[in-house]
């Protein structure tokens, strides 16, 4: 199994571009199943979860070829899909396991289809997610719902759905992006309230909208739906990755790098940004994306999850790794996950001081981190650790990162060209 060796100790300094984002990517992807004709995505990552979904659809009777770029293969691929015939409605447990964003064929399917089979999903280990919100969204649109087996097994009576009021109790990302593609199709119009605004849910409403779906209320917790009989192909971009953004911003401030993000929007990362300004860091916007520039010092944060446009669940280990070296004391708190502490150990292996009281982490600023093996436990605890290791004293050997791969596109290469020793070993 690969590692990833660290060498800490180097100032991060030039420009990284910032990939298309993976949450995106996995949103928009199935609004292929509901259409028979082309959607071409452009901006797309070279991420494991990518082509775990493209290799999901395909089972299901999409075709898909991939090329790169025209600026080259380091800004993403172009992926054109077509779903003229739906070959199968069921998907299986064997590829659903491997990550949570599997659920979301299930409302484009019913949509169209009028009927879908689809496994609980899998994804990483942090906390319990369950999908309670996305079945009773598609009972408000009249599908029958029925669990049996590890499966949902939905069904449109007469082989529509039907336009209908989703209210959602909390909000709830995955939730309101299935909602949202099962009723572009729906007879009549809908209505969703309390639904999540997180910038990919944006892309994925822009999307639905350049396929021909009439939908009202974008960017607020309102979104009105009047449903088409079928949406055509399109052509659309996939948006900047903010999460990969902010990680790369936490690895310029623990190391008192400049780091410029190419492609990054300030309008994705208002809650990010500020809080790395309140960490002394200097954020600029520049004309090709954000500049970030650390100074050496990091002061101490306190910080709490929220859903958008609040801190995100998304950045909370990489800031927890910055702010171990912060001048001070912080204090985290997790809302959205109850498990989303793992990395604390393995960072407290590399001589950081965090106490973990139940929700909420104590992260007691030290002077230096020493290098030392970790392992990975999810995707954002991954990053945590690879920017702990920018900064520390000997070798860090990362283990587990399929985890980062699902996630960061080319993140060795990334950090090698703006000064980390960095690499990717085999074996271990």
């Amino acid at each position: 199994m690969d590692r990833i060796l660290i060498r800490g100790g180097n100032r991060l300094a030039g420009r990284i571009h910032i990939s298309g984002a993976k949450n995106a990517a996995l949103t928009l992807m199935p609004c292929a199943l509901l259409t028979d004709e082309v959607l071409e995505l452009g901006n797309l990552p070279r991420l494991a979860d990518v082509d775990s979904f493209m290799h999901l659809l395909n089972m299901l009777g999409v075709s898909t070829m991939t090329k790169g770029s025209k600026r080259g293969a380091e800004f993403g691929r172009v992926m054109t899909l077509r779903a003229k015939d739906v070959s199968d409605t069921t998907a299986p447990y064997d590829m659903v396991r491997k990550m949570r964003a599997s659920i979301l064929v299930l409302g484009p399917l019913l949509a169209r289809m009028g009927e879908a089979t689809v496994s609980l999903p899998g994804g990483c280990a942090i906390g319990n997610r369950p999908i309670d919100l996305h079945l009773r969204a598609f009972a408000d649109l009249g599908a029958e719902i029925e669990m049996a087996g590890g499966y949902v097994r939905a069904k449109a009576p007469g082989g529509r759905l039907k336009g209908g009021k989703v209210a959602f109790p909390f909000v709830s990302v995955g939730a309101t992006e299935n909602a949202l593609m099962a009723a572009v199709l729906a007879q009549g119009s809908s209505i969703i309230t309390n639904a999540a605004r997180e910038p990919e849910i944006t892309d994925l409403a822009e999307c639905l909208v350049a396929m021909g779906a009439k939908i009202s209320g974008i960017r607020t917790d309102t979104l009105e739906i009047e449903g088409v009989e079928r949406l055509h192909g399109a052509k659309y971009s996939v948006m900047p990755d903010r999460i990969e953004a902010g990680s790369y911003a936490c690895a310029a401030g623990i190391t008192g790098g400049d780091i410029e993000l190419l492609g990054a929007k300030t309008d994705t990362l208002a809650a990010t940004l500020a809080a790395l300004s309140d960490a002394g860091l200097t954020v600029e916007e520049t004309t090709d994306g954000i500049r970030v520039a650390g100074t050496g010092e990091v002061k101490p944060l306190t910080l709490s999850t929220a859903p958008y446009p609040a801190f995100a669940t998304d950045m909370q280990a990489q800031f927890m790794a910055m702010l171990t070296l912060a001048k001070g004391t912080s204090l985290l708190t997790e809302t959205i996950f109850e498990n989303r502490y793992m990395h604390v150990p393995e960072l407290n292996r590399m001589g950081a001081d965090i106490d973990v009281r139940g929700r909420s982490a104590v992260v007691k600023g030290v002077g230096s981190l020493t290098g030392a093996p970790v392992m990975a436990t999810d995707l954002r605890a991954s990053m945590s650790l690879i920017i702990a290791g920018l900064a520390a004293e000997g070798e860090t050997q990362v283990s587990r990162i399929y985890h980062l791969d699902r996630g960061y596109e080319r993140l060795e290469e990334k950090l090698q060209a703006v000064g980390a020793d960095i690499e990717r070993v085999g074996g271990g």
